[in-house]
């Protein structure tokens, strides 16, 4: 394949991807929760990084830096999944935390606090798999086709 087929590959996967973020906020009805947008982040990132190393193909490094935002929404994306299957625990602003031990006033205002979609629920999942999961799993072959587009001469 030509560098510009990979590079145009790579767009579209992170496109793709993002579009069918927004598809299941807006059309689907599930609020992301914090985790779930800074995903989305390097996505974007991506694509602009596509549109430029297609616009200016003598800039050999735009594609290696297509590879490091698809390898940053794959690491997000692994570390989520990895929070919703409760493995390690993920932000104190985005999980429950314990509530032993609070006095009924500070339990109140760690639910009044508490953000609206947290990110250790798993809102929807195919064949035992996240969104989150499935981000990390796709985004991480963005980044061999990314690296092909490098290395494509």
């Amino acid at each position: 394949m030509t560098k510009k087929t990979l590079i145009l590959i790579a767009v579209c996967g992170s496109a793709a991807l993002l579009l069918g973020a927004w598809g299941f906020q807006y059309i689907g009805g599930l609020a992301p929760c914090k985790m779930c947008i800074w995903q989305r982040y390097p996505h974007g990132a991506a694509v602009v990084l596509g549109v430029m190393a297609l616009a200016f193909p003598g800039i050999r490094p735009l594609p290696l830096f297509g590879a490091l935002a698809a390898a940053t929404t794959a690491a997000i994306g692994y570390y989520h999944a990895g929070v919703e299957q409760g493995w390690w625990e993920g932000p104190s602003t985005c999980t429950s935390g314990p509530i032993g031990g609070l006095s009924a006033e500070e339990l109140l205002d760690q639910i009044m606090s508490a953000p609206l979609v947290r990110c250790d629920d798993i809102p929807w999942e195919l064949f035992g798999i996240s969104m989150a999961g499935w981000n990390g799993l796709l985004s991480s072959g963005l980044v061999l086709i990314w690296i092909a587009a490098w290395r494509a001469r």
